[in-house]
């Protein structure tokens, strides 16, 4: 009698892409067992599979060692103390999960597998949001912002940027969904996830990735003589959810107050003027250590001298902040240099989602673009939560689109 055993590699691969539209404890029990089990198949199983990603052959394979060797090394000339600066390293630590995914996935069909918890995942997260937003009761949404901002399991901020990317997923991949109806059904979801974003969520990061990711899209849908309309047609799409979203005419319409505040009078209490006093900061960091930065984790530190120069009754900031742009972290701890590795391991990626099949590719893309605007305004890496989500994911797709074609084959013409 032949006995039907459970997949646990598989169940781990499946819990680690739905974890991330979850709960923080979660993602963080999803994480342990992956790089568990990545341990167990380097010590027991007899090598990758052949149908899966070849991740010895990629780009971002040596480009993730790299961003993770170079972290390692600023350790020697650190300006922060060893805790902080130990602390941040681990956080960089979740670049390994695009690695773990990769290395884990075997074939098409188990990414394929993945990718449905992943999508089923987000879709509770959007249908939870409406939710609230009528005012049903969702017995387990666990956020701190439930009934201000009709959030589930996160902040406003990451809810939203994971939205925009799930409706990207649903438009590009909506050819593998079974059935008559479903190429249907996820249009429907994609725009179901997009009106989430613009008119219930007040995430402004959120909102423009949202913007960026549709203006890709309607680019990609466009014939190529047509196409450089890509460089107006953001402030186009701007315009239109101006006058159309209360939310993000509110939102936008507070930058503007809260940058004119900074601007006059230095008034640093509010999200943007924080934002720009940080920035402020570290570009004099930056231009001060230009060659190697001040190492990981220096951050707070850094910060916390240039603003006792000019008021010695300075507070300290909370150990281990950041200032909320990820391409000035990497520059104050890695200096210079940090600029150029930040944008090769995000041009590593790419081009490794040029060999992928068109959808696969424009998921990936739509993906990694999502992460490039998100760290404008946010250490999104850096950050727990929303840097689980893009390092999961990335890895999920990279997986899912280098791997060979175990599972169902894309019907002629999709895109």
């Amino acid at each position: 009698m032949r006995i039907k055993t459970i997949n646990f590699r598989l169940a781990v691969i499946c819990l680690a892409a739905a974890s991330v539209g979850l709960s923080i404890a979660i993602i963080s029990i999803a994480k342990l067992l992956l790089l568990l089990c990545v341990v167990a198949t380097l010590l027991f199983a007899k090598g990758l599979s052949k149908d899966g990603a070849p991740l010895a052959k990629t780009f971002t394979l040596p480009a993730v060692l790299v961003v993770l060797l170079a972290l390692v090394l600023s350790l020697s000339w650190t300006v922060a103390p060893l805790q902080e600066a130990s602390g941040s390293l681990a956080k960089y630590g979740k670049l390994l999960l695009i690695l773990a995914m990769m290395a884990l996935i075997r074939d098409r069909r188990e990414a394929l597998c993945a990718l449905a918890a992943f999508a089923l995942a987000q879709l509770l997260v959007v249908l939870s949001s409406w939710m609230l937003f009528a005012d049903m009761p969702v017995a387990w949404a666990s956020s701190r912002t439930t009934v201000s901002h009709y959030t589930v399991f996160s902040g406003y901020l990451d809810q939203g940027i994971m939205s925009a990317v799930f409706a990207a997923l649903c438009w590009h991949l909506r050819h593998l969904v079974p059935g008559r109806f479903g190429p249907r059904i996820a249009i429907a979801v994609a725009v179901l996830s997009l009106a989430n974003v613009f008119f219930v969520m007040v995430g402004r990061s959120g909102q423009l990735v949202g913007v960026a990711l549709l203006s890709l899209a309607i680019m990609w849908q466009l014939p190529k003589k047509y196409r450089i309309i890509v460089a107006v047609l953001p402030f186009l799409l701007v315009a239109v959810l101006f006058a159309s979203s209360p939310t993000m005419r509110e939102r936008l319409t507070l930058v503007k107050t809260e940058v004119q505040g900074y601007s006059a009078r230095h008034d640093a209490s509010t999200s943007s003027g924080v934002r720009l006093a940080f920035w402020r900061r570290a570009g004099q960091v930056i231009a001060q250590r230009p060659l190697a930065g001040a190492g990981v984790g220096s951050w707070s530190t850094e910060y916390d001298r240039l603003e006792r120069e000019v008021n010695p009754q300075h507070e300290n900031i909370n150990p281990g902040s950041n200032p909320h742009q990820e391409y000035l972290l990497w520059g104050v701890q890695l200096g210079v240099p940090g600029l150029l590795l930040i944008a090769a391991f995000m041009l590593s990626i790419l081009r490794d989602t040029l060999k992928m099949e068109t959808p696969y590719a424009r998921a990936a893309q739509s993906t990694l673009l999502a992460l490039a605007v998100a760290c404008l305004f946010n250490s999104t890496l850096y950050d727990g939560l929303i840097g689980d989500f893009f390092c999961v994911l990335i890895g999920l797709l990279l997986a899912l689109g280098l791997s060979k074609p175990a599972g169902p084959p894309l019907p002629e013409g999709a895109t």
